[in-house]
């Protein structure tokens, strides 16, 4: 009991939240598992080129962009308890089947056609992850605090990538890589099942919440506008120039960490011939850098858009830390000093980090009432490009060398900075608008 005499608000908020980090958490670590066993196993023992490989890990992102939509929809229409427990339970499913294929389930000759088919069909159940989670955290926690907790739940996703070098490839050393496939699907599997007891909709419709953590987390947001609200004014065209630049820097974002993600431990060993668990430590430092780089950018977009409430409030954070990252990478490619590589990189991947979060707040400022259905677009043109990189680097690489096959994610990182100069989230907000939410 409080001091008023009412019951204080119980803490089931917490253990969902902690719940959705740990979903996150597993389901990268699941979903990135495959470059690492790619790397460091499947490439090596099966003779695979890193070309035919590419086409691997793009199968995965090709229909887990290509369902993102229809998993938005579905969200909607069935809520995200289901299609959270639809997606652990399907993503562990083709996890454990990937192991599977390991120990000779199709055979040696159908062994990378098996692959592209159980990736492909992972990346499609794997959709709904990320809007779920939103959709959980907005509907359990106070609105004060709905970006803090999708901070943590993304960093979660991070934090899971980021492990997959140490943790899998620990787990490989010890089962070889089909056992630790069928490790990790189990875990996630787990963490599903303890979804499906625990996890509700809503706050309302939780057993275990009492009255009073239903109104702290209904507590309307005060003097904070909503920019979903279609009562401040009409919603501006969805498709506007600046969302389609905005989706288009985004892809720019997604071609840039994905090439990380899935090329640059095979550039530490097999380009830069460095120890396996020395290539493993700068990886997932690396990958660290990025998640380090999304609060802290930001913390300087909330502090850049209250000193300068105009269009270059929103767009001098993101734009700088684009061309940052940028010149990091090259200077990288450039060095020829191990420390130096790996040091230019993660600061290369800290600075995008950075420009991350501005990324869905300009989305939903310019969808309005349709503030989802942008962010959706531009996460599906974060990950339509996105997937070109593993596909295209050892191509490019193949044929210029790996130092180019790096740098073009600079180039292409330019390019996607250079899109903010036409971004204008204040000019599509409705005249109405406008000064009410330059004050916020």
């Amino acid at each position: 009991m409080s001091l008023s005499g009412q019951a204080a608000p119980t803490r089931v908020r917490w253990r969902i939240l902690a719940l959705l980090m740990a979903v996150c958490f597993i389901s990268h670590l699941n979903r990135l598992a495959m470059s690492v066993a790619g790397t460091e196993r499947i490439i090596p023992d099966f003779n695979i080129t890193p070309e035919k490989m590419g086409w691997v890990y793009t199968a995965f992102l090709a229909c887990y962009t290509t369902g993102m939509i229809l998993g938005g929809w579905c969200i909607d229409r069935f809520g995200p308890r289901v299609m959270l427990l639809a997606m652990g339970f399907g993503s562990a499913l083709f996890g454990a089947l990937t192991g599977g294929l390991g120990y000779g389930l199709v055979g040696t000759t159908n062994f990378l056609a098996g692959l592209m088919v159980v990736r492909g069909l992972m990346g499609l159940f794997t959709t709904p992850l990320h809007p779920a989670c939103a959709r959980a955290v907005s509907s359990w926690t106070p609105a004060k605090q709905v970006s803090w907790a999708n901070g943590l739940v993304t960093f979660a996703a991070v934090l899971g990538m980021a492990s997959t070098w140490p943790l899998f490839g620990s787990l490989m050393d010890w089962l070889g890589w089909p056992g630790a496939f069928l490790v990790v699907a189990g875990a996630l599997f787990a963490l599903t099942a303890l979804w499906g007891i625990v996890g509700r909709d809503r706050v309302e419709q939780h057993p275990s919440a009492n009255e009073a953590e239903r109104m702290l987390v209904r507590e309307p947001e005060g003097a904070l506008p909503s920019v979903t609200n279609p009562a401040h004014g009409p919603a501006p065209p969805l498709l506007s120039r600046s969302l389609v630049l905005l989706a288009l820097s985004y892809a720019a974002v997604g071609y840039f960490q994905y090439l990380f993600f899935y090329w640059i431990e095979y550039y530490f060993k097999d380009v830069m011939h460095l120890p396996i668990a020395q290539s493993r430590n700068n990886t997932t430092l690396l990958v660290l850098a990025l998640g380090v780089g999304m609060p802290v950018g930001g913390w300087l977009a909330d502090r850049t858009q209250r000193r300068h409430p105009g269009r270059v409030g929103w767009v001098l954070v993101p734009g700088i830390a684009m061309v940052l990252s940028a010149g990091f990478l090259f200077l990288g490619v450039l060095t020829r000093e191990p420390f130096w590589i790996v040091t230019f990189f993660a600061l290369a991947m800290f600075a995008l980090g950075a420009s991350e979060s501005t990324f869905w707040q300009v989305a939903v400022r310019l969808g309005g009432s349709r503030g989802g259905t942008a962010a959706a677009i531009i996460n599906t043109g974060g990950n339509g490009v996105g997937l070109l990189a593993p596909l295209l680097t050892p191509v490019i690489s193949a044929a210029v060398g790996w130092q180019w096959g790096i740098a073009i994610g600079g180039i292409v990182g330019l390019l996607g900075a250079l899109c903010w100069c036409g971004i204008d989230p204040v000019r599509a907000v409705p005249n109405s608008r406008r000064t009410e939410l330059s004050n916020a």
